[in-house]
């Protein structure tokens, strides 16, 4: 079976790269690895005070977005492929390529969505970045409009 791992990040262009990774899955015997990975500062707000924490903040946004998690796990199985899925919160790359160690990972599935230039310059791109630094294929499905 060909482990394969899907990076999310509920933009407008998920359902897109879902559809592609299904695609991908059902060509290759593959079982879907779903990760979402919440930035580390979710709870934290500045105010009047300085940075403020609010746990109740964190946790209400991590609740919804396994809500999110669980609807896109039903979407993949629903089509006949197996799929599992884990929320972790950290530095998106590094979660991910260790991730894709756990579950020794055949291919990383990633999205793109057309911008290049100035954009990479302030913003980045997670998955250029993959793409050089993996140590397994990232198949990048294109979800520009």
């Amino acid at each position: 079976m060909v482990n394969i791992v899907l990076p999310i990040d509920f933009t407008e262009t998920a359902d897109v790269l879902i559809a592609g990774a299904v695609k991908f899955a059902k060509e290759n015997r593959g079982k879907i690895f779903l990760i979402h990975v919440a930035p580390s500062d979710i709870g934290f707000a500045i105010g009047d005070m300085g940075f403020q924490y609010f746990p109740e903040v964190e946790q209400n946004e991590i609740n919804e977005e396994l809500k999110q998690l669980d609807r896109m796990q039903q979407q993949i199985t629903s089509q006949g492929v197996e799929c599992e899925h884990l929320l972790r919160q950290g530095i998106a790359r590094d979660i991910i390529l260790e991730y894709a160690a756990e579950k020794n990972a055949s291919y990383i599935v990633m999205g793109s969505h057309g911008r290049s230039g100035i954009y990479d310059v302030f913003v980045g791109s997670l998955t250029k970045d993959l793409t050089k630094s993996s140590p397994v294929p990232v198949l990048v499905i294109p979800c520009h409009k």
